[in-house]
């Protein structure tokens, strides 16, 4: 840790010694032209008409300044620290996902440019598996308002898209990054475009030994004297076993523009990830006792067409998900051999396509159509050799025998809408979604929105939306072998929201925008996997979820001088998320009780410093304690997750020059050094850097007539 500090210092030192520098130059006019992080500050139109397909939606938006600010982060660590929303983490390159309003991660619904990518085997997206590099646009719809896009979005939705680079002739830029435990990130984009065509590839490369050094509380060591006495005890300092991992991405993009409103593209993203399955701080066996490894290999294509005339818009897009995966777990046998426990396999086809439209009539009615097809063919299997010597088991003759299943499943979405803008401060919309799985059908999906400009200095919006929702089971909760119920309905439940917000500003000044909103939710049938006395685990609908809350967010941007300014965001909510089902037997004490692993409160906040070409960017986020049983016991330390805050800073220097735009970024982890798990037993590293160096050198312009 020492010779970390000494490095970042030096690092530090180098930078202002530059800054010095600069300003002398700065005083002869060099910084003309020159790169610089300012962004200018919008003006706050206060007579503009508001798109009409946000009437009423609870939404929030990423824009490409956040997903850019440090390009080794997955989308996991971005929701974590620019929204409310709860992020459960298993330690970077682990599984992550997302949940809304206390809701579980299988009930937030996520889209790349329109295609769902929700697994249909767990229902849920990982959200470590996403790198922000690869995303240039990413909106969260909050309850009601997902119905917009798509159903079974029971907390929210994710929406994520990818958009053409923006590129005249070529482009190139490579960032590489080093951090601690051996961590090296790499990334490259190559970029051509011209009037009509704009072409994109872009590729991560991600590996690290991830061994950081943790205090393991749930160890003991005892201190003997040399008559075998105990005189002291102590938590031994350990490190993170199994936990080295290799990721890699690549995006080719290829849109092209006809010039007549016509629009075509073609993006395809490749994933080859190799990851070990870190051990518990609970576990007592050497890293060479087992083998405990995770691999995946996925393709997602889409291509697409577009027609934007004045008054209507038509979009056909198809595409094909290919997904791989592999789990082995194999322990020592003590013989130098290793036994296999565990060798898991699943593929995933999916084929995909949707058509949407949108019509505009006399700039107060808009008309809204979309129709989406899922074809998945699912193969799961757990392919370990079982020795059946047993006349019970004969039917295996001592063979390979295969656990798992093979389905397929068509899932299709329909949804029609109609937005109506009767005047400049009033608008109403309604959404009627109709959705199948398999061969069940889901009652209508309607919802219903409003919102009123109750001022126009300040842009003061009232917002309101009720929906009713509905989300079938996962493949795995319907088929999984053992434990798989076919038997289960689909959760289903009622959302109410209303809300307040608000933008004003001064153009180049200053930007100020927030807001407050109460939501509230009835979830009936909610699915959730229990023991067995046979030994394994079942799902049943057995649950009545009641959630509700605040959520609240303010972003601001102020220049304070002309060189200088300040901006910050801030995200909180407080999420009760109560049990309100049937007792299980008379002892049943979970009913009146917060849900498992659901936070009551969480926050989050950014400030950026900008100064010319200098930024410092500080992030901090809270989760409140999480419970780890459903009777919310608090009288043993594993039963519950203790609250935690988390710092992140950075400091960044660009450089221009007549060849290249350079920059040079270091960022730290975890500043104050804390000790925290984010899941049971699953320590997080402490104090941690990364250097980033990124090179962008200077093509000769093209020549257009732009």
């Amino acid at each position: 840790m020492k010779k970390t500090v000494a490095l970042l210092f030096s690092l530090c030192a180098a930078l202002v010694c530059a800054a010095q520098e600069d300003g002398v130059r700065d005083r002869g006019g060099w910084w003309n032209g020159n790169a610089s992080y300012i962004v200018p500050i919008p003006e706050v139109s206060v007579t503009g008409r508001r798109p009409m397909k946000d009437i009423g939606v609870q939404k929030t938006e990423l824009d490409s300044v956040v997903l850019r600010e440090n390009v080794a982060l997955s989308m996991a660590d971005i929701l974590t620290f620019n929204s409310s929303i709860f992020v459960k983490q298993y330690g970077r390159a682990t599984l992550s996902t997302v949940a809304f309003r206390g809701t579980s991660a299988s009930h937030t619904q996520v889209t790349w440019n329109g295609m769902k990518i929700n697994s249909p085997m767990l229902g849920m997206t990982d959200f470590s598996m996403i790198p922000s590099y690869f995303i240039d646009d990413a909106a969260l719809l909050h309850g009601t308002s997902s119905v917009n896009e798509t159903g079974g979005g029971l907390g929210g939705a994710v929406k994520l898209s990818t958009r053409p680079a923006d590129a005249d002739g070529f482009g190139l830029q490579f960032v590489q990054g080093a951090g601690s435990f051996m961590t090296f990130d790499e990334f490259l984009r190559l970029t051509y475009g011209d009037s009509h065509w704009q072409v994109s590839a872009r590729a991560v490369y991600s590996n690290s030994r991830n061994d950081f050094r943790y205090t393991n509380y749930n160890k003991k060591e005892n201190v003997y004297d040399d008559e075998h006495n105990i005189i002291a005890t102590y938590y031994p300092v350990e490190r993170n076993k199994n936990g080295a991992f290799r990721d890699l991405h690549i995006l080719p993009e290829v849109y092209y523009n006809t010039g007549r409103g016509d629009r075509f593209g073609l993006q395809a993203w490749y994933l080859d990830s190799k990851r070990g399955l870190p051990m518990l701080s609970v576990d007592h066996r050497e890293e060479s006792d087992y083998r405990n490894e995770q691999r995946e290999r996925t393709f997602r294509g889409i291509l697409s067409w577009k027609r934007i005339r004045g008054d209507y818009k038509l979009g056909v897009s198809g595409g094909y998900v290919h997904t791989a995966q592999a789990y082995d777990f194999e322990r020592s046998l003590g013989n130098g051999n290793m036994a296999t426990m565990i060798a898991s396999r699943s593929k995933v086809n999916t084929v995909y396509g949707r058509a949407d439209a949108e019509y505009v009539v006399r700039d107060k009615w808009l008309f809204t159509a979309d129709l989406s097809a899922h074809q998945h063919f699912v193969e799961s299997a757990d392919r370990n050799v079982l020795d059946l010597n047993s006349q019970s088991l004969a039917q295996g003759n001592g063979k390979r025998v295969v656990v798992g299943y093979m389905k397929a499943r068509i899932e299709l979405s329909a949804g029609v809408s109609a937005k109506w803008m009767p005047t400049e401060r009033l608008g109403f919309s309604a959404v009627i979604r109709e959705e199948m799985y398999g061969d069940k059908f889901s009652p209508v999906i309607p919802a219903f929105f409003a919102d009123y400009k109750l001022s126009k200095r300040g842009n003061v919006m009232l917002k309101a939306s009720v929906s009713r929702n509905y989300r079938f089971p996962s493949l795995n909760d319907l088929y999984f072998l053992p434990g798989g119920n076919p038997d289960l309905k689909p959760e289903h439940g009622f959302t109410y929201d209303a809300g307040i917000s608000f933008a004003t500003g001064r153009e180049g000044l200053f930007a100020l925008s927030g807001g407050a909103t109460w939501f509230d939710s009835y979830i009936d049938d909610w699915i959730v996997w229990l023991p067995t006395a046979k030994g394994f685990w079942t799902p049943k609908n057995i649950k009545s979820v009641h959630a509700y809350g605040v959520e609240l967010k303010l972003n601001t941007d102020i220049r304070l001088a002309r060189d200088w300014q300040l901006g910050g965001d801030a995200a909180f909510s407080w999420t009760p998320s109560i049990n309100n089902g049937d007792p299980a037997d008379w002892a049943d004490r979970a009913i009146g009780k917060q849900l498992v692993y659901v936070p009551l409160y969480s926050a989050s906040a950014t400030g950026r410093l900008t100064f010319r070409s200098w930024r410092l960017i500080y992030k901090w986020c809270w989760y409140s304690e999480r419970f780890t049983t459903s009777d919310n016991n608090m009288k043993s330390r594993i039963t519950r997750v203790l609250p935690y805050f988390m710092n992140d800073v950075s400091l960044e220097k660009a450089f221009s020059f007549s060849w290249s735009d350079l920059s040079i970024k270091a960022a730290v982890k975890n500043l104050l050094n804390e000790e925290y798990e984010s899941v049971l037993s699953r320590p997080m590293p402490r104090m941690n850097f990364e250097i980033f160096l990124e090179i962008k050198p200077k093509f000769k312009q093209r020549k257009t007539d732009r």
